[in-house]
């Protein structure tokens, strides 16, 4: 089977998909043969360049839905749709997150709440919402963007890696109750990927030190990623497209570290 036809005639919807790792999941998904509804913050008309680009790169049916992930009724609307889109909805990659960096002690109560919400809760409103439409259609993958923090820890992100270590458990709990059907749900957990979000963090961090930007990223990699590499939204979008084909069909529940050694520690 060519790489485009693996998921010829499957539809996904991809939330935090307007940049960064979701981006390229969404990239990776349409180069697999899928329609693909984005997802995802920013300004409209660069929204709506990327869309038309991707749907040029790769012949597929490109769509876009701006649901607020604070809000359950419009993240029912976006899987509802893609239903109507596409006429099913066979993958829900829940993606999108947030980030805020501070002591527990001193952790604004606001972020907490909402990085619980982006973090967490919303894979929670999009799995219930797209379950029916998996079951109808006799096939579903569900994929959730943990991160390594779901699996260890780091100071300073307490809303981060507990939102995170509950993607994981959400992953488990609904790989169980698919278990006995033609649905899996798992959770791929980055480490350290060069995106937006991570360069702020390196910036915060380069003035700290008082070095150049490089060289704090050099430093953030020998704190946690043995590899000393960052790992790219490519290589993430390709473990999205394994876990979706015929050779992980018994591939459920998992945590994939992807993350150049550092929960091997």
């Amino acid at each position: 089977m060519s790489q485009t036809a693996l998921l010829k005639g499957r539809a996904a919807l991809v939330t935090g998909s307007t940049s960064g790792i979701g981006l390229a999941m969404a990239r990776a998904l349409a180069l697999a043969g899928a329609n693909v509804m984005l997802n995802g913050l920013g300004d409209q008309g660069e929204i709506d360049k990327t869309r038309a680009a991707l749907a040029a790169e790769t012949g597929q049916d490109i769509r876009y839905h701006g649901a607020n992930m604070l809000k359950a009724e419009e993240i029912a609307d976006a899987v509802q749709k893609t239903d109507e889109a596409f006429g099913s909805v066979d993958i829900l990659v829940n993606n999108a997150g947030i980030q805020h960096v501070s002591p527990l002690e001193s952790f604004p109560e606001d972020k907490w709440d909402a990085i619980i919400a982006i973090n967490l809760t919303s894979a929670f409103h999009a799995t219930k919402a797209a379950l029916p439409k998996m079951r109808r259609g006799g096939w579903g993958r569900i994929i959730n963007t943990a991160s390594a923090h779901g699996l260890v820890a780091s100071v300073n992100k307490g809303a981060y890696v507990a939102a995170k270590h509950g993607i994981v458990g959400l992953t488990k709990v609904t790989a169980l109750e698919t278990a006995e059907e033609p649905i899996t749900c798992n959770a791929i957990n980055p480490g350290w990927v060069r995106t937006e979000l991570v360069e702020r963090q390196i910036e915060a961090k380069a003035g700290d030190l008082g070095c150049s930007v490089e060289d704090a990223a050099k430093e953030i990699l020998s704190e946690k990623q043995p590899s000393m590499e960052f790992v790219t939204p490519d290589q993430l979008g390709g473990c999205l497209v394994f876990l979706c084909s015929p050779a992980a069909d018994q591939i459920t529940g998992i945590s994939l570290p992807v993350d150049g050694g550092w929960t091997a520690r």
